[in-house]
């Protein structure tokens, strides 16, 4: 058995695997990273504790991959030259402080013993990074089982893409991703996992790496932090669907959301689901100059997008009559699907009128969003479909509009829309959510709509703003023993 030296950083995917991907019903467009402590760090044949008082600790089979010599901007080609070795890794995970990390995965996957990695390492220069196998096995059953062939982004892809924000030292360790198959395991059961290469000369292998499951003893304090808390979404996702979890199936609504989702965008409003967006980095996904038909109307949904390009007599006369693409799109709108119309923010015509919106209503559709103007305006208003435009204008498509392509990605008020991603739009106006990051911008959003509710009462009890609004260390403590006991309240009813 090879001993690992204590690595400076441990670097984990998030999803990386189309299995996994098809699993969770959804596939980011880059891949995304969270840390972990070298803490976590285990051997094989060691054991890992499932804490008092939570129900989903899951494995994760994945191929480590541990750093040989420094690398810092280099390419894809370089990069596996900096990788001295790969070998099989347990990235076991906490479900039960998943929504708590926000994302972050500190303590839902940063537990003394989340981490296990060995037994023997396989030297990277000897194998094909294409061609690694992964395989997990639960108390003897095998559980997971692919290859790299199955990766949304190839190994050296994610050495060369870290490289370029910081330096990869030796030592550090990187966590590739888990396809299908990670669930649920609970005290008593012993997982295995193996990392091969069996097309290699000698077919390497990393053995199995083993370790057992036990039960804490010791509960988490509440008066420290948030108590661990679990609902069905975070069950369907440790066990791996919600069929494996016992749970009742339900079906998506709007198509690309759960019904857990929707309620959750419903409930968070657009300023909040933006704060969080510019907090990542998207200060772009803002629709600009709409105002919704229906005086508190609030819309989510899913993107189909419509096409329109700037009138031309000749290319009207060959795409604008007949079955164009705009009645195309209405046609096939699918329930809890948004109609987003790239107008190129042209208001003095309309690009839909009340026959459009009935079609729309009629197959369900959530909403229309366009960055030009809308005929008929009171006829669709009556109808009752919630459409955000620029206002009303009576004037015809052909006016200064040529229907040209549906389903394609599209430039609405300023921003970029692809189909399916997520819209959201009320009194504020409508913003753009890719999907892979719909779940997490919720529940932020949720979290700090929350925290500034508390700021309020405590604004109307007669505290200063100063130091409340935003929270300084001593208030955040406050809201932290605030938080503490409403998780206490269940419990003691």
């Amino acid at each position: 058995m090879t001993e690992l030296a204590r690595p400076g950083k441990i670097i984990a995917i998030h999803l990386n695997y189309v299995s996994r991907a098809d699993q969770r019903g959804r596939r980011p467009a880059a891949p995304s990273y969270f840390f972990k402590p070298a803490s976590s760090l285990a051997a094989t044949d060691g054991v890992v504790e499932r804490p008092a008082g939570t129900e989903l600790l899951a494995f994760e089979g994945e191929i480590a991959l541990i750093i040989g010599t420094a690398a810092r901007r280099v390419s894809v080609d370089e990069a596996w030259a900096h990788v001295a070795s790969v070998t099989a890794s347990n990235d076991l995970g906490l479900y039960d402080l998943r929504a708590n990390d926000k994302g972050s995965n500190v303590r839902s996957k940063g537990g003394d013993g989340y981490t296990p990695v060995g037994p023997e390492l396989i030297a990277a220069a000897s194998v094909d990074p294409a061609a690694l196998r992964v395989r997990a096995w639960v108390n003897g059953e095998l559980a997971q089982d692919d290859t790299t062939a199955g990766l949304l982004f190839p190994l050296p892809q994610l050495v060369a893409d870290l490289s370029q924000h910081f330096t990869l030292e030796p030592g550090d360790i990187i966590l590739t991703g888990t396809p299908a198959g990670s669930s649920v395991i609970v005290p008593g059961d012993v997982v295995e996992i193996e990392v091969d290469a069996p097309d290699a000369p000698g077919a390497p292998s990393s053995g199995r790496l083993r370790t057992t499951v036990t039960q804490g003893e010791v509960e988490f304090d509440p008066a420290l932090g948030s108590m661990p808390a679990v609902d069905d979404l975070q069950r369907a996702e440790a066990w791996g669907s919600r069929e494996l979890a016992g749970l009742p199936t339900i079906e998506q609504t709007p198509p690309g959301l759960s019904a857990e989702l929707r309620a959750k965008l419903e409930a968070a409003p657009t300023a909040g689901l933006s704060s969080q967006l510019r907090k990542r980095g998207l200060r772009s996904c803002f629709i600009d100059g709409l105002s919704a038909n229906l005086p508190g109307a609030k819309i989510v949904g899913t993107a189909k997008t419509l096409r329109f390009v700037p009138a031309r007599e000749d290319l009207f006369t060959s795409h604008g009559g007949g079955y164009n693409a705009q009645k195309r799109a209405f046609d096939s709108v699918d329930e809890g699907e948004i109609i987003v119309i790239e107008a190129r923010g042209d208001e003095t015509t309309g690009t839909l009128g009340d026959i459009l919106a009935l079609r729309a209503k009629t197959r369900g559709a959530a909403g229309v969003v366009t960055d030009g103007g809308v005929r008929d305006f009171d006829a669709v208003a009556e109808i009752g479909l919630p459409v955000f435009s620029k206002g009303a204008h009576p004037s015809v498509l052909g006016r200064k509009h040529v229907p040209w392509e549906f389903d394609v990605t599209i430039g609405c008020g300023g921003a970029t829309v692809q189909p399916g991603d997520v819209i959201v739009g009320d009194g504020d106006g409508v913003i753009v959510i890719p999907a892979a990051l719909a779940e997490e911008v919720a529940d932020a959003a949720l979290a700090q709509e929350d925290e500034d509710a508390w700021i309020a009462e405590q604004v109307a009890a007669g505290n200063a703003v100063d130091g409340l609004f935003p929270m300084n260390a001593e208030w955040r403590a406050e809201y932290s023993l605030h938080l503490a006991s409403l998780a206490q309240e269940p419990a003691e009813r």
